[in-house]
């Protein structure tokens, strides 16, 4: 009885947690900046500030710290689903050990493990992959 008992608590306790990663989720779908200018116009200025995270200092990740606080932060400020907090040396060390290339793979396709999950592109979809990788280097920056 016990055992069936601590089963439905588990059950129970998983369900809760994907609730809240769902809501959090669908809450950083709607963060995002809508562009002001038509597309043929926006198209040169997303061109002209893409390389600007991988070139950027730490110090000077505007791009990563604005995603961050727009989309990433709904999980990882709080630690939902297991996500690891910016500053967190013991959680951050073992996955920067991994390099950045698994970094950036699992927030951009997306990832399960042990501790729990990242949904792809930390569930805003319309992120390009530059902007995913300067929001990855912003938190693991401030984790070493």
């Amino acid at each position: 009885m016990t055992q069936i008992s601590s089963g439905r608590q588990a059950t129970r306790s998983l369900i809760s947690t994907l609730i809240v990663l769902a809501a959090a989720s669908l809450a950083a779908c709607g963060k995002q900046d809508a562009p002001s200018t038509p597309s043929s116009t926006a198209a040169p200025a997303a061109s002209t500030a893409a390389p600007a995270p991988a070139a950027a200092p730490a110090a000077e990740n505007t791009v990563g710290k604005s995603v961050f606080g727009k989309t990433c932060s709904m999980c990882h400020a709080a630690g939902v689903a297991g996500a690891p907090k910016p500053g967190d040396k013991a959680d951050w060390g073992p996955r920067i050990a991994q390099g950045k290339d698994v970094l950036y793979k699992h927030a951009l396709e997306g990832f399960t493990g042990a501790k729990g999950m990242m949904p792809a592109r930390g569930g805003g979809a319309s992120l390009t992959d530059d902007e995913v990788k300067a929001a990855v280097d912003f938190m693991a920056d401030q984790s070493r």
